[in-house]
Formats: C-alpha cells, sequence, structure tokens
C-alpha cells in the first residue's frame, strides 16, 4: 500500500460489504458461485432492494443484507456477520421464509415456487463443539431425519461459512479460498498481491476506491458504532433483569426478570419480536404486545 493512501476499510463491516457487491454484481455473482462450488452456475443477478436509506444506514435496521434473483428465478439472501447472537438461526431461517413467501402472483399455484437460498459468511464460529472443528462450510435443506440423502424439495438452502474456521483449515477450492483471503488478511498486501483470482481483485480496487472516501469511512464507522451499541444496550439490559431478578426471589425474580429484560430490548434496540423471545425465553405474544404498548 502507498505510504500516503487511507488505510482500507474492513470488507466485512455490512455497509462496505452492501456496497462493493450491490455496485458490482458480477462479484456478488462470483461469490454465490464460489460458495456453491457444488451447484450448478448462475450467470447473473438482479438486486431486489438496492436502496441505501438513510434508515438502513442509521442503524434502525442492524442487517444490510444483500436480496437478489438470478436468471432461473432463484432468490438469494447474502449478508455478513461479525458478531454472533442468541436466536441467529432462528431469524435467519425467518428471513429465508419471508422470501419464499413473498414472491409475487404465487396465488395457489406452487409450482410457480422458485427457491430461496441464503448465504451467510460468518466472522465467528456458530459451530464451536470439537467435534466440529473440522467444517467450517455447512448446508442446511429440509432433508429426512433418518435418511438425509432424501431431500423433500429445493425451495430452502442455507448456506453457512464460518470464515476464520475456513481460513484456518483451508483445502478448500481455489475460487473461495481467495473470497476468504479477501475477507480474513484484506491488510496484507504480500499474501493479497498472490492472489489470482480476478474478481478478488477487482473487489480489492472497489475496497481502496472506497477507502479513499470520506463519506463512506464516515458510514462505515457509523455502522461499526451502532453494532456496538446495540450489543452494549443488549448486555445492559440482560444485566438488568438478572439483577432485578435476584431482589425478588429465585422463581418469581427470574420470571420478572425476563418481562424487564424484554421491555428493555423492545424499547431500546431494533432487535426484531422473534428473537427477543429466544433470548428472555417469554411467548412471542407477550413481546408483541409490549411492542403495541411501547408503541402507544
Amino acid at each position: 500500500m502507498a505510504e500516503n493512501a487511507p488505510e482500507l476499510l474492513d470488507p466485512k463491516n455490512d455497509y462496505v460489504f452492501f456496497r462493493v457487491f450491490s455496485e458490482e454484481p458480477e462479484l456478488l455473482v462470483d461469490l454465490i458461485n464460489a460458495v456453491r462450488f457444488e451447484e450448478p452456475a448462475i450467470v447473473e443477478v438482479g438486486l431486489l432492494d438496492p436502496r441505501l436509506t438513510p434508515e438502513r444506514l442509521s442503524g434502525k435496521r442492524l442487517v444490510l443484507d444483500l436480496k437478489a434473483i438470478d436468471e432461473q428465478g432463484q432468490r438469494y439472501n447474502v449478508e455478513m456477520q461479525v458478531r454472533r447472537f442468541p436466536a441467529w438461526s432462528a431469524r435467519g431461517t425467518l428471513y429465508l421464509a419471508r422470501m419464499l413467501s413473498a414472491q409475487p402472483g404465487l396465488g395457489e399455484d406452487y409450482g410457480q415456487l422458485k427457491p430461496v437460498i441464503g448465504i451467510h459468511l460468518l466472522d465467528f464460529a456458530l459451530f464451536a463443539a470439537p467435534e466440529h472443528a473440522d467444517q467450517a462450510l455447512w448446508c442446511f435443506e429440509l432433508r429426512d431425519r433418518d435418511r438425509p440423502a432424501v431431500r423433500l424439495g429445493r425451495e430452502l438452502q442455507l448456506n453457512v461459512v464460518e470464515l476464520r474456521k475456513a481460513d484456518a483449515l483451508g483445502h478448500l477450492p481455489a475460487r473461495l479460498s481467495a473470497w476468504i483471503a479477501y475477507f480474513e488478511h484484506w491488510r496484507e498486501d504480500t499474501l493479497m498481491n498472490t492472489l489470482t483470482h480476478p474478481p478478488v481483485q477487482k473487489a480489492r480496487g472497489k475496497l481502496r476506491t472506497m477507502s479513499a472516501d470520506e463519506q463512506a469511512r464516515y458510514w462505515a464507522e457509523a455502522r461499526e458504532k451502532a453494532l456496538r451499541d446495540e450489543a452494549t444496550l443488549l448486555a445492559e439490559a440482560r444485566e438488568q433483569g438478572l439483577e432485578q431478578g435476584l431482589e425478588q426471589g429465585l422463581e418469581q425474580g427470574l420470571e420478572q426478570g425476563r418481562r424487564e429484560s424484554a421491555r428493555g430490548l423492545v424499547e431500546q434496540t431494533t432487535l426484531d419480536d422473534a428473537t427477543i423471545a429466544a433470548i428472555t425465553q417469554l411467548p412471542l405474544a407477550e413481546i408483541t404486545a409490549m411492542r403495541q404498548r411501547a408503541r402507544r
């Protein structure tokens, strides 16, 4: 990197990630094909919601995910996550289900339903148990529990890439390895210069251009701050709930503590009702009622 060049932005920052792949759709195509290397390759995608609205950027919605459709009509939800939070799988599944049910013009002709495919890049270990230490790529589908070779259909698929684990394990196809190196080693010029995959080098060029743009740097830093604030509010809400629970007795206190924690999450965070219900172990209907009262 040149001596006076600005420090590169982190490509895992969700604002940076969104900008790079929404403004250069051919890079998104290559990333999707790299992750789904065992599936037939797609040729192009169209973004379903490419707008960076003030609401999305201000932190009121803390997931800047990419929604796309390919030439076969398959829908994609592609997102980067740098921190783990409770009910992660519930949220990811809910997003895919919404994309499935939101397809236009279905009526009763379910044969027109197109597959919905999630690709979640995680900068943490989702499966940290010792017996899972040798796997970093996961593909979840509707399959039979006793006969996993039997798949019910292709309507839902969630691909998970544990980036750090994948980088450490290696032994991946060259194209996917190049993308993982881009996300994990973007500051290491010596290593990055050895990568010969053209889309990754184009993504590096885009990253340099964004890093030199003051407005892009502002929003990237604002997104990082929003994520830190969200994590802090969540931790404080949990702590407050537990403290109140201890004061009021074990059973009654824990119940009350969960409700206090839930109220704090409803009023002070952008977490959805399903996630709050999973965190506090309260019924979803009770969380929904709290939100309705808070809006009055």
